[in-house]
């Protein structure tokens, strides 16, 4: 990987799925709520949630059922479903952060980044406190305050305006596809991805294990490097696949 351009003022990441793998809590809360629906549901059709927020993954299985419901009925249904997902990352902890986690955020401090978070969970803040890793974000953006959830770039470029800096000089860190088009916006400096799936590019991707070694040879190149921590990979680390876009 390249290093980015020299202008880059701020890291703008993901949660889910980038600094922690919430994928199957929430697999496991949203099948418990499709199956109380009536509505089929399987690991395949739940590749369509991924990077989509809430309201829209349930619209998305309403739709898959045929089932037209009034605002009050998804409002309620949405409430059980997160009740469920909080159920699921009860027991999360900083055992839970993926290997190299840590070390990358707290390599874009030192060397003067500004760290956000752009995620399309409502429940990121509780989650970075379990994780332990709060304290390392300068700035968390509301995915309740915005007027459209990802793909739209609504998150992102409120996550850069929070951390008082252009779009354009802003890393952004994504693993899904849905997510990735707010950094192709006009203005906006490139991103990382990170996903678990092979995907079909045009050009070759970089596969890297174990997880952030692409981004972390990119803050090792800084002035002030910060030495990566030792993370044992236990049964969490799998091979992730890098992409620069």
């Amino acid at each position: 990987m390249r290093a980015p351009a020299p202008d880059i003022e701020a890291v703008i990441f993901d949660l889910d799925g980038v600094l922690t793998d919430t994928a199957e809590a929430h697999f496991r809360a949203w099948n418990r709520l499709a199956s109380e629906l009536g509505v089929p549901f399987d690991a395949v059709f739940n590749e369509q949630l991924k990077g989509v927020d809430r309201a829209g993954s349930l619209a998305l299985i309403l739709a898959r059922g045929g089932l037209d419901l009034p605002e009050d009925e998804r409002e309620a249904l949405m409430a059980r479903k997160n009740g469920y997902y909080l159920e699921e990352i009860a027991d999360f902890s900083p055992d839970h952060l993926f290997p190299g986690a840590r070390a990358v955020l707290q390599a874009c401090r030192v060397n003067g980044l500004r760290v956000g978070l752009a995620s399309a969970s409502r429940n990121a803040p509780l989650l970075l406190r379990r994780l332990g890793i709060a304290d390392l974000f300068d700035f968390v953006a509301d995915a309740g305050a915005v007027a459209r959830s990802k793909p739209a770039p609504d998150i992102f470029l409120a996550a850069a305006a929070g951390l008082g800096v252009v779009p354009e000089a802003c890393l952004g860190v994504e693993d899904s596809r849905p997510a990735w088009p707010p950094f192709r916006q006009p203005g906006c400096a490139r991103s990382v991805s990170a996903t678990r799936q092979p995907l079909k590019r045009r050009r070759p991707c970089l596969r890297i294990s174990p997880r952030f070694t692409s981004l972390t040879g990119w803050t090792e190149s800084l002035p002030s490097p910060l030495t990566n921590e030792a993370s044992p990979e236990g049964n969490r680390s799998t091979q992730r696949r890098i992409e620069t876009c």
